[in-house]
């Protein structure tokens, strides 16, 4: 029997996504030298320094935690060295100068959170729904210096349904990517990785970086795309739109739960109408039924909730 490698780890990473992660390393008895992740951070009102999820649960366990700004500058290049580690795992982080991913002698792997080649970039989860995909999954593999190119390690698929969110699709890639990084690291332990490098595709789908504009619901478009946005950024980032009450000026809001009715109406796209128990939007192929909202300087509410204080006009529309 081949004898086992003797691992030190260091875990890289920075959100609840990558907690799980490292907290199945701690469980499987791993010996996690050092806990690299993002320096504290104002938040809330206060802006009072916020630790990252990674960070407060390090801290829990007792590891050593770094927390570099730089990840080039010299002193932290000097105690990474000193953690003397020979595998780094890297999930939810941030992108590695080649000095820090070549340290380790058995290399650096990331998780990512869709099959690869496809969906490499900065939001896996959510374009996933978005562009209406019907599976996703995680993969391993080596870093190099491009972004999520280097070789395959392992992958692991599920299925998406018509009603997910990308919240409870985050949670069960969450929880299927710890047991894969384990998995991993089984292999690179008994020294029987194998990898596959990533496929060359011209229809590679990317995972660009959420922001203000890609968030923002556009009318006009097909029940299906619009269906699917929203719940790619249900619960966070959020989708949002202007809803024009004929006030002043149309103001900000976000859309939470929604579902979807096919039907041929003659309604003009974006245009509400509004029951005691109901609130529908009029778009291409049919409407979309809104079930939470939230209004600006207000709390997510359900629409009854809403209808209770809230009159729409019957010229009221969402832009």
């Amino acid at each position: 029997m081949t004898k086992k490698r003797d691992l030190r780890i260091v875990f890289m990473g920075t959100p609840d996504f990558a907690v799980a992660t490292l907290k199945a390393l701690i469980d499987n008895q791993y010996n996690v030298v050092g806990v690299i992740t993002a320096p504290d951070r104002p938040a809330g009102r206060g802006q009072k320094l916020r630790a990252s999820a990674v960070k407060k649960f390090a801290v829990e366990q007792q590891l050593t935690i770094l927390q570099p700004t730089n990840l080039k500058a010299k002193p932290f290049l000097e105690e990474l060295k000193e953690l003397k580690a020979n595998l780094q795992i890297i999930v939810a982080f941030r992108m590695l100068p080649k000095v820090v991913w070549q340290m380790p002698e058995y290399g650096t792997f990331n998780l990512h959170a869709s099959l690869l080649p496809q969906y490499r970039g900065a939001a896996p989860i959510h374009w996933a729904i978005i562009n209406g995909e019907t599976k996703t999954g995680v993969t391993t593999f080596f870093i190099d210096e491009k972004i999520d190119t280097g070789a395959i390690i392992q992958s692991e698929t599920t299925e998406i349904n018509e009603t997910t969110t990308v919240g409870e699709l985050h949670d069960e890639l969450m929880a299927i990517g710890s047991e894969l990084v384990v998995k991993t690291v089984k292999h690179i332990e008994a020294d029987t990785v194998t990898t596959t490098i990533q496929p060359q595709s011209d229809d590679l789908k990317t995972a660009y970086k959420l922001n203000r504009d890609n968030c923002k619901i556009d009318w006009s478009q097909p029940l299906d795309t619009i269906y699917n946005k929203i719940r790619g950024l249900n619960p966070f980032p959020t989708a949002w739109c202007y809803l024009d009450n004929n006030e002043d000026k149309p103001v900000a809001v976000k859309l939470y739960g929604v579902e979807k009715q096919v039907d041929n109406h003659n309604y003009n796209n974006g245009c509400i109408i509004a029951t005691k128990d109901e609130l529908k939007v009029a778009c291409k192929g049919g409407y979309i039924n809104i079930l939470e909202i939230q209004l600006p300087g207000k709390r997510k509410m359900d629409i009854k909730s809403l209808r209770n204080g809230f009159n729409f006009s019957d010229t009221s529309k969402l832009l």
